[in-house]
């Protein structure tokens, strides 16, 4: 088993079932919250789209400080514009996965706020933990839709709204 194949295979799946919610992602309703703390809708929406990069942070860098970097999300208002991010985000991943060694995943890499590590792992370790993440916060877009009735796409079998898969 070539594990940077299965890697680019498992983002290549999360994108197909990430880009069937996209394309549902409803007019109007950006700033749509299911409760005072949760994050907005279009924020949701963007921080699951720029997760589909991070396999080319990860593998280019050792370390994501957020005390330095200045990181401002995404500045998308559109469905249109959340599909074309998540299209060059995914290709930016895959290719990234794509050009790598094996020897590559064996890397430390860690986030931090300044001099706190807020979490740490190898390199691989690390895509995994943003596959993970793709998967929790389409989760999360889907308790979404369903308050606002918007038919949820199948994902890892058929979904009450779409029986076929």
């Amino acid at each position: 088993m070539e594990i940077l194949n299965e890697l680019k295979h498992e983002l290549e799946y999360e994108y197909k079932v990430t880009r069937k919610f996209f394309e549902r992602f409803p007019d109007g309703k950006n700033d749509y919250k299911p409760h005072e703390k949760s994050t907005g809708l279009l924020h949701l929406a963007i921080h699951i789209t720029e997760i589909f990069s991070w396999p080319k942070v990860i593998l280019e860098t050792d370390n994501l400080d957020f005390g330095a970097n200045g990181y401002q999300p995404l500045a998308l208002n559109t469905k249109e514009g959340l599909v074309n991010a998540l299209e060059e985000n995914y290709h930016a991943g895959k290719t990234a996965l794509e050009s790598a060694t094996t020897e590559a995943l064996d890397g430390n890499w860690s986030i931090s706020n300044a001099d706190t590590v807020l979490a740490a792992w190898s390199k691989y370790g690390a895509i995994r933990h943003a596959l993970n993440q793709i998967t929790h916060h389409r989760a999360q877009l889907g308790i979404y839709y369903r308050l606002l009735n918007i038919p949820l796409p199948a994902s890892y079998g058929p979904s009450a709204d779409e029986q076929s898969f």
